[in-house]
């Protein structure tokens, strides 16, 4: 319900995009759904996007895919093209939310130079804060209930780490152009 008062304040353009991040057990899946559903927005995951692209044997799914059979991350050119495909394939939608990406400085701003040229923007980035106790909470009853083998407490603390030092940049960018909110 936060997130949602949040956005309305924000929402002025004909198109709104949202960046979603926020540390593993945060609740992104289950504000994700919210968001989507409340303001017609259309999902954008980059690993959701890959797997199509590859499934469906584009060029940009075939060369994502020569990166991934050689064990090598997919280059930011071809992630964004990605994003570039979708956002074309979807003229009609309201807004994009973005989950899984951007994850790095770079990445933030080939993004925001792509929406750039689709004439359009982020409007926000939603932070989702919450305390690294809460976190190992919500990820140890996960694992129970899942059976995931990747919810165990040093798992946990680690992640929590890398979302950390990966994710400070992105935050402190879209700090920069006054889009972050932390929630």
């Amino acid at each position: 319900a936060c997130l949602i008062f949040v956005l309305q304040v924000r929402l002025v353009s004909p198109m709104f995009n949202i960046i979603l991040f926020g540390p593993p057990g945060s609740g992104k899946g289950t504000q994700s759904e919210q968001l989507i559903a409340k303001y017609q927005l259309k999902h954008l995951s980059t690993g959701d996007l890959l797997r199509s692209e590859i499934a469906t044997k584009t060029p940009l799914g075939l060369e994502a895919k020569n990166f991934m059979d050689k064990g090598q991350l997919v280059p930011d050119e071809v992630v964004i093209g990605m994003i570039s495909s979708a956002l074309d394939a979807n003229p009609q939608v309201k807004g994009f939310l973005f989950d899984g990406f951007p994850r790095t400085e770079a990445q933030s701003e080939a993004l925001d130079k792509l929406l750039q040229l689709k004439k359009t923007e982020i409007g926000v980035v939603l932070a989702l804060q919450v305390s690294e106790e809460e976190l190992k909470k919500r990820l140890i009853s996960r694992g129970e209930v899942s059976g995931r083998s990747d919810d165990t407490e040093a798992v946990i603390v680690n992640r929590i780490k890398e979302y950390h030092a990966k994710t400070a940049p992105v935050a402190e960018y879209y700090k920069t152009t006054e889009k972050l909110i932390e929630v």
